[in-house]
């Protein structure tokens, strides 16, 4: 049975009047003749056997039924746009992988090291995508998600990569200004949001007092708090595997210790075996558990 879909000039010729409220500037924009887009929006019509357009003199307007077509209709062309400048920009020769990662991973830690898997496989695209929670990686469009363990990824195949531990730094500018009171409880803490006990199981587990360890400014991402750190607003407790350099060169130091009972693990997750997956992905899985492992942070 065919399906009943309308024609695609009848449905582009729909959402650009709807968009512009106006059948003379769609056809402007579609370089179409006023009447070419009126007939097609009147076959729209007999199609779908309602009133998308309300017809006033000269002046059209959306009836109720358009203005809810046209909602759907736009997202779909929307959607079919990017699908199709995605297959476009693919490689006429070789291949590419699609990955989820948390944010700050992938900025922070991530891409900075691909250059040498470009090199070890410089016909193999990888795409990038953020993805702050876990979700259903069978029917998403990705190859794999590099994400904390979480039983959301019950029925995947997990592969540790890195351990978390977050530490305590801040910009030495900061401790410059507090002159001889240095002391963790006498700065401005800073907090993620996502994680606003931090401060105060880290001090817990630290034996250090923290007389106030809700206190201070919240950012949603580990990249924000490292920036806010840099720019000495206060003590940040983050991953020590996104500041490396940064302790490396003396940009942030951590006269603190190591917060070892806030920890989780990152892992690379796949819906299926190493060894059972597509060529590209597989390479691209044995590269990133070398570079954990080379890391010196790895488990």
């Amino acid at each position: 049975m065919p399906r009943k879909i309308p024609s695609n000039s009848a449905l582009l010729a729909f959402e650009a009047a709807a968009r512009h409220g106006s059948f003379a500037r769609a056809a402007e924009e579609l370089a179409r003749t006023e009447g070419a887009i009126s007939r097609q929006i009147g076959r729209l019509e007999a199609f779908l056997g309602v009133t998308l357009f309300e017809r006033v003199g000269n002046r059209v307007r959306l009836a109720p039924h358009g203005t809810r077509y046209a909602v759907q209709v736009r997202e779909i062309l929307d959607r079919l746009e990017r699908d199709s400048l995605y297959l476009m920009g693919q490689p006429i020769e070789g291949a590419s992988i699609d990955i989820a990662a948390s944010p700050t991973f992938a900025t922070r830690w991530l891409i900075p090291r691909l250059k040498r898997f470009q090199r070890e496989y410089p016909n193999i695209t990888v795409h990038i995508a953020q993805r702050m929670d876990p979700f259903l990686l069978a029917g998403s469009g990705f190859d794999a998600a590099i994400h904390f363990e979480h039983p959301a990824w019950a029925g995947m195949h997990l592969h540790r990569l890195l351990e978390e531990i977050l530490v305590p730094v801040c910009s030495p500018a900061l401790l410059a200004d507090a002159g001889a009171n240095t002391s963790l409880d006498a700065l401005p803490l800073l907090h993620r949001r996502q994680n606003p006990d931090a401060w105060q199981r880290y001090a817990q587990a630290s034996g250090i007092v923290l007389t106030n360890p809700a206190v201070g400014a919240r950012y949603d991402l580990h990249v924000m708090l490292i920036e806010a750190a840099l720019a000495g607003l206060g003590v940040a407790l983050v991953p020590r595997l996104y500041i490396g350099a940064e302790l490396e060169h003396g940009r942030l130091v951590t006269p603190w210790p190591d917060g070892k009972g806030l920890t989780k693990n990152f892992c690379l997750v796949l819906p299926e075996p190493i060894e059972l997956s597509e060529r590209p992905v597989q390479a691209f899985s044995k590269w990133i558990l070398e570079e954990a492992r080379g890391s010196g942070i790895s488990r």
